[in-house]
């Protein structure tokens, strides 16, 4: 299923350009996601669109944990 919705996503190990762009390739291939913008100094992760069990799931493949 599909969200048209925005979402923030807090990811706290979030620390540098490196994990941005290896949040940013891994949530840009998912089905519904049509963008995602990381924040390094917020340690969030903002997604338009994409089902949220997937966004987590992709994030957490990634390498990173999303706080609840």
């Amino acid at each position: 299923m599909t969200d048209s919705a925005t979402t923030t996503y807090s990811v706290p190990e979030i620390s540098c350009g490196h994990c941005k762009s290896t949040i940013e390739a891994a949530l840009q291939g998912l089905g519904g996601v049509a963008r995602v913008d990381v924040d390094i100094d917020a340690k969030t992760v903002t997604v338009d669109g994409g089902d949220r069990d997937s966004i987590v799931t992709a994030i957490e493949d990634a390498g990173y944990d999303v706080a609840q």
